[in-house]
């Protein structure tokens, strides 16, 4: 399957290549559109409607995800990627934030929304989600994003610890796409 993916994010093209390595994934040609949603999956589904305005005749893929803190209130959430300033670390502020917060307090999960729309207006969409917990410090060198922090439920390494060949298997995104993979199997049985 050939799909042009909404995004301008390298690390989650390359995510989603690993994730679905059956697909041919392309980036978008163009920045995608700003996100304005108040929920991952109108982000997703903005984009995927975006790219498929630039891409015509095309399988298009939007992907919004982000990390939900209880002791936040299940923030950042949707704002992950705008939750810190210009300049401003996005992990130390989290740590910052979660000072003296123990306990369920630090528990957390990343989600991701997926969005396919193809070239006869059809929709697919799948949510994976890795629960987990907010640790201490940050630790690891893999992934990107908030994965130096978050210690998948089950695990004491964080997600950068735990390395990309693991997420391709068990993050979020990774959570997604199967089920994005298992709804379009549905359709064509």
């Amino acid at each position: 399957m050939r799909v042009v993916l909404a995004s301008a994010n390298a690390n989650k093209l390359l995510e989603l290549r690993g994730c679905l390595p059956d697909w041919t994934i392309e980036p978008i040609a163009t920045a995608a559109p700003e996100e304005n949603g108040s929920t991952y999956y109108e982000n997703a589904c903005g984009k995927a409607r975006f790219g498929a305005g630039v891409a015509r005749s095309s399988w298009v893929l939007g992907e919004d995800s982000g990390i939900e803190v209880a002791g936040l209130g299940g923030r950042p959430g949707v704002y992950s990627a705008r939750y810190a300033a210009p300049g401003e670390d996005p992990i130390a502020k989290l740590l910052s934030e979660l000072a003296g917060v123990t306990g369920e307090g630090r528990g957390a999960r990343y989600v991701c929304e997926l969005v396919l729309l193809g070239p006869e207006g059809e929709e697919f969409r799948a949510t994976g989600i890795l629960e987990g917990a907010i640790a201490g410090e940050p630790r690891g060198s893999e992934g990107f994003g908030y994965d130096p922090v978050l210690v998948p439920e089950g695990e004491s390494r964080t997600v950068a610890e735990l390395g990309d060949e693991w997420k391709r298997g068990h993050s979020h995104r990774a959570r997604a796409a199967g089920a994005l993979r298992r709804a379009l199997e549905l359709v064509s049985d």
